[in-house]
């Protein structure tokens, strides 16, 4: 479609959004109500977000808020099995760190820019990373997460994502774990609104991973196996320091290790860096399959695990996402 202007539009408007920057909310509201037909839904919970999605028939749905309300939408269109058919627009309000997948993957960060974008942008096909679990990766994802998490997730996203500060409150630290938690412990009787705590920004997941001031990270080596389709590239007899996977055609000047992009072809890229001074080994591979000991991973701007085995297999073009002509 060469522009939605004068198409109907469901624009879901994250909660977070709405607390962290209502004076940009508003602005998209009114570009995006200028240039088409939009219908304003201010879901209150998890639940009533789903349901606004389901019902939203013919309209194309945007998504107003960070990272973590992307994915939300990207999760219950596939969710549905519409992944593919349901293009999906996205105008990012939120702290640099919160929208930074958003960026990497194309989306302008300026409020007007990107409702604009909504209005006279293009589809593009997007690949992204499943596995055997059916969860899905937009961006990319490493391991380890546990320590050196900000620099995880610069590796990953790129150095447009800023370093955050020391964490500023136990309660805000222990809540980063959580995505749709209610109120931290030492909170009894606060209201539990959908959102809090950790989906208010990725910067709160960050000050969880953020070394204590004055100390260097130091990222634990780990014994895993890794494998792409089939072909071993680490074995439990040697630590590795970390792993990444991204689709291959997001493994670019931006993206991890400076991977060159892949023109085609449903591959992920894989990086494997060795516990001491060994060069890495980077492979190309439809699956990648990570085993051993319990084991967490970043996925997007979620943790998950601990699992001892995963598998992630690149889908080229599995969902289309509106971004700028000619980016």
């Amino acid at each position: 479609m060469d522009s939605v202007r004068g198409h109907p539009l469901l624009v879901v408007i994250d909660p977070v959004a709405r607390s962290t920057d209502g004076e940009a909310v508003r602005i998209a509201k009114d570009v995006l109500c200028a240039g088409a037909g939009a219908k304003i839904c201010l879901p209150e919970g998890p639940e009533e977000f789903a349901r606004i999605l389901a019902r939203r028939g013919q309209r194309r749905p945007v998504v107003i808020g960070d990272d973590r309300a992307l994915l939300r939408v990207v999760g219950l269109l596939d969710k549905q099995r519409q992944l593919a058919e349901v293009p999906v627009s996205m105008v990012p309000v939120g702290a640099p760190a919160a929208v930074a997948l958003s960026r990497a993957l194309g989306v302008p960060t300026d409020t007007v820019t990107a409702a604009r974008t909504v209005l006279d942008g293009g589809e593009r096909p997007m690949d992204l990373l499943r596995d055997d679990s059916d969860g899905i990766v937009l961006g990319g994802l490493r391991i380890p997460c546990a320590a050196g998490g900000h620099d995880a997730v610069r590796h990953l996203l790129g150095p447009q994502v800023p370093r955050p500060s020391a964490p500023r409150d136990p309660v805000e630290v222990r809540a980063a774990t959580e995505v749709w938690g209610g109120a931290a412990a030492g909170e009894a009787g606060a209201p539990r609104p959908w959102w809090r705590p950790a989906a208010r920004t990725a910067r709160t997941a960050l000050a969880l991973l953020a070394p204590a001031a004055g100390r260097r990270a130091r990222v634990p080596a780990q014994r895993l196996r890794i494998e792409a389709d089939g072909v071993l590239l680490a074995d439990l007899d040697r630590p590795v320091r970390g792993v990444s996977v991204v689709p291959a055609a997001r493994a670019g000047a931006d993206g991890p290790d400076g991977a060159r992009p892949v023109a085609g072809g449903e591959l992920a890229e894989v990086v494997v860096h060795w516990a001491g001074e060994a060069r890495p080994v980077r492979a190309r591979a439809h699956a990648v399959t990570v085993s051993g000991a319990d084991f967490h991973y970043r996925a997007d701007a979620v943790v998950g695990g601990p699992v001892r085995t995963r598998t992630w297999t690149a889908q080229a073009g599995a969902w289309r996402l509106q971004l700028p002509r000619g980016g």
